[in-house]
C-alpha cells in the first residue's frame, strides 16, 4: 500500500486522498444501498465497476496534466486535456453500453459509484483540513508557506 501511495503522491499530492476519497464513498455507498436492493450481487457488481471507473479516471487525470503541461508546454495543454476528457468520457460510456448489453451489474449503481470521483473531490479540503487538524499541523497549508516567501 505504501508503495501505491508514494507512486499516487508522485503524479500528483492530491491523488492518493483523492482516491483513497472514492474507495471510502464506495464503501460507505455499498453498505448503506445494499439493504435496498432486491439484487444485492447486481447493485455490488455495478458499484464496484463505478467505482473502478472513478479511481482509473482521477489517476487518468492527474497524468494527463502532468503530461500535457511536462510534454507538450502551455500552448498545446489545453487542446491535450480536452481530448484526453473527451476520450476518458467515451470510456466511461462504453463501459456502460458493456454493462447494459451483457447485464453485467446495475448500471444506475455503477453511474452511483463514478459520482464518487465528484463527491471525493469536493470532500477532500475538508478532509485534508481535518487530517491536518489530529497530526497536530494545525491549519498551515503549503501554499500559504509559498506566499509568505514572496
Amino acid at each position: 500500500m505504501n508503495q501505491t501511495n508514494s507512486m499516487l503522491k508522485r503524479l500528483n499530492d492530491a491523488l492518493p486522498g483523492l482516491v483513497l476519497g472514492i474507495l471510502i464513498y464506495g464503501v460507505l455507498v455499498e453498505f448503506i444501498g445494499v439493504w435496498f436492493v432486491s439484487d444485492k450481487l447486481r447493485y455490488t457488481t455495478g458499484l464496484v465497476i463505478g467505482i473502478a471507473l472513478a479511481c482509473g479516471m482521477a489517476i487518468n487525470i492527474a497524468v494527463v496534466l502532468q503530461d500535457a503541461i511536462d510534454i507538450y508546454g502551455e500552448s498545446r495543454a489545453q487542446a491535450r486535456i480536452i481530448a484526453k476528457s473527451i476520450l476518458r468520457y467515451a470510456v466511461v460510456v462504453i463501459v456502460f453500453f458493456v454493462m447494459m448489453k451483457w447485464n453485467l451489474g446495475n448500471l444506475f449503481a455503477a453511474f452511483i459509484g463514478v459520482l464518487g470521483l465528484k463527491v471525493s473531490a469536493y470532500l477532500q479540503p475538508f478532509a485534508h483540513k481535518l487530517i491536518s487538524k489530529l497530526q497536530g499541523r494545525g491549519d498551515v497549508s503549503s501554499n500559504s508557506e509559498d506566499s509568505e516567501a514572496i
